[in-house]
């Protein structure tokens, strides 16, 4: 195996340990092949760079006898590479894990390794479209279409992204089987992870009118969504919808796909939704991800009340 990016060859017995954590990873933890591929480089670039660091093949004893200097070398090499803090901070926690199942494993101490902190990062705040302009995407995603189960299906997803927080991923991942959708749906998000989410009467109805206009024989165990040549489809086709659409509305470019989504716990929340339901209807596995809702929906109340409220643009007293 080679470290990607020019790092070099490791030892056989480093590769096989990455092989084996990788297997154990997919099968205890249900990490989708997506996760596994991310982690395994992110591991292999580490390998590497120890490689090239100690001009050696790297083995389990280098693995074993990890410095704090070699840590530190390390982040600071995919600094010097122009990696941003967020990919650090994720590439040093796949190393952090590998390193911790190995030490398990082979008896030695891991604490220089599970000890090192990557540069803190500002996660990004959600960027949700207004109630108002989230309505006027979802009718001009039905106008973009001259063929009418085209604009059916164009809508029928747009709703379902915003009427029930899914991912694109999510919501073309349905099958013909699934609908006519009931009251609820069972989404298999990231890493296999299942959860309920409640189904709007305007999203049963938006894809059953497409059901009614599609001319393509569904079967049942295939995708619900198809393109115009009968195929899955595509997520790239729905972010050109969502760019002709913001286009004709005069909408920034944060307004993707995935901001229907974070419109969908934003405009939650701002109707008084319970943090932790609104965890469970997104799938997140951590608390702190939706929390990051909190922060917009603090912000948007300021702006209203420094807009509109009219003691906030008197002087302060000095």
């Amino acid at each position: 195996m080679n470290a990607p990016k020019g790092g070099g060859a490791f030892s056989p017995a480093a590769a096989d340990a990455l092989a084996r954590w990788c297997d154990e990873t997919r099968a205890l933890d249900g990490a989708s092949g997506h996760t596994i591929t991310a982690y395994r480089a992110d591991v292999a670039a580490f390998l590497g760079f120890l490689t090239q660091y100690h001009a050696e093949p790297v083995g389990m004893a280098r693995l074993a006898a990890l410095s704090p200097a070699d840590m530190r070398a390390f982040l600071a090499a995919e600094h010097g590479r122009g990696l941003s803090p967020r990919s650090m901070a994720r590439r040093l926690s796949a190393v952090k894990s590998f390193i911790r199942w190995l030490a398990d494993r082979e008896g030695f101490d891991p604490t220089h390794v599970l000890s090192a902190r990557a540069p803190r990062h500002r996660r990004g705040l959600p960027r949700p479209l207004s109630p108002e302009a989230a309505r006027e995407v979802i009718a001009q995603a039905g106008a973009l279409s001259d063929t009418p189960w085209i604009a059916a299906r164009d809508t029928a997803v747009v709703v379902l992204l915003y009427g029930c927080g899914l991912r694109i991923s999510e919501a073309l991942g349905l099958r013909r089987n699934q609908a006519p959708l009931g009251s609820a749906l069972r989404i298999l998000g990231k890493g296999g992870k299942e959860r309920l989410v409640p189904v709007l009467p305007a999203a049963r109805a938006a894809v059953d009118r497409y059901l009614a206009l599609c001319p393509m024989d569904l079967p049942a165990d295939g995708a619900l969504f198809r393109g115009a040549r009968g195929g899955p489809l595509n997520p790239r086709q729905i972010a050109r919808v969502m760019e002709q659409a913001r286009a004709g509305l005069g909408l920034p470019a944060s307004a993707t796909p995935h901001a229907l989504r974070h419109s969908f716990a934003t405009h939650l929340l701002a109707s008084g939704g319970d943090l932790r339901a609104i965890q469970e209807l997104l799938g997140h596995a951590s608390l702190s991800t939706t929390q990051g809702y909190t922060a917009v929906d603090t912000t948007r109340l300021m702006q209203v009340y420094e807009s509109a409220h009219p003691r906030a643009q008197l002087p302060a007293k000095g």
